[in-house]
């Protein structure tokens, strides 16, 4: 968090607590995701498409239209402090995934990933956008694949965020938890489980007061059950066959202490993608664009630079 906010975050938990009023640290953390949207020059806007699912997002900035997808659990947010580098630049789209944040959850639609990629490139289209740059972290990552193997002449680079969907790799410290003890941290029900989850999730995470971790904790708790069945669909999918050959030009990131995705995932990837190259970077955890957000713009700017399609 940038010293500046961090300042305002710590003065504003300071008058809640004088107040003893324990759900004003829900507007705490309003305000501060709006400042963080604020200092990128997002915008949040709502769509419906034609079939009626609602797809809320953020937007700003201008040029080459870049969407930016979050991963499971996680929701558009997760991409604000690396899009306030990217908005000077490129007109910036992070929605939130059917199912996840403030989009539609319907119980029984498809959450595959290429049902996810199908909507997105309805939203796409419904955004005036033909042709698109695709970032995304985890799940996010995993989308964009299916996205890039169904659409691969409307793509222009894909940036890969410690992805999910590759599954001839070395087992995670997340896979050996699922299978040997049958535990899925990524599943948080109490206020509890969801700090063990940010724990888990970030080698390196940013400063956030456990009141207003217990807030964001909220929409994860509501949605876990709806989640369990989503990461069934997630973990059964693989893009392998589908993006073997796909000649997109790819930056692919990982961050070395990642426990939930085995960072030996980068190389198997790699090889699949002819037109990738890799950025490992020590430190991070599961999440680089939150962990090192300026880092993590400043590396997809110099790939776009070098000559990625369209940039």
């Amino acid at each position: 968090m940038p010293i500046r906010l961090r300042a305002v975050f710590s003065m504003l938990l300071m008058l809640v607590f004088l107040s003893g009023c324990a759900s004003a640290f829900k507007q705490v953390a309003a305000l501060a995701i709006g400042a963080e949207r604020r200092m990128a020059d997002l915008v949040r806007k709502e769509i419906e498409l034609p079939g009626g699912l609602r797809y809320a997002f953020l937007e700003g900035g201008q040029g080459e239209p870049l969407m930016l997808l979050h991963g499971f659990g996680g929701n558009k947010d997760n991409f604000t402090r690396t899009a306030r580098y990217l908005t000077p630049h490129y007109r910036v789209i992070v929605p939130d995934h059917i199912g996840f944040g403030e989009s539609a959850r319907p119980r029984d639609a498809d959450y595959t990933p290429l049902a996810q990629a199908e909507r997105l490139h309805a939203l796409a289209q419904a955004l005036g956008i033909r042709t698109i740059h695709l970032g995304g972290n985890s799940m996010g990552g995993q989308i964009a694949m299916a996205y890039a193997a169904r659409y691969p002449s409307e793509v222009a680079s894909l940036w890969l965020l410690d992805p999910a969907g590759i599954w001839n790799a070395p087992k995670s410290e997340l896979a050996h938890l699922i299978l040997e003890r049958g535990q899925n941290p990524l599943i948080a029900r109490s206020e509890e489980e969801f700090a063990q989850t940010f724990a888990f999730v970030m080698q390196d995470p940013p400063f956030v007061p456990r009141p207003i971790l217990n807030v964001l904790a909220q929409e994860r708790i509501r949605n876990a059950d709806l989640e369990e069945r989503i990461f069934v669909k997630i973990a059964t999918d693989s893009v392998e066959e589908r993006i073997k050959g796909l000649a997109v030009p790819t930056l692919i990131v990982w961050g070395e202490q990642d426990r939930v995705i085995h960072v030996g995932t980068a190389d198997v990837l790699h090889k699949l993608l002819p037109r990738s190259q890799v950025i490992v970077m020590p430190g991070v955890g599961h999440l680089p664009m939150i962990e090192r957000p300026r880092q993590s713009a400043e590396d997809y700017l110099r790939f776009r630079a070098a000559g990625a399609a369209g940039g």
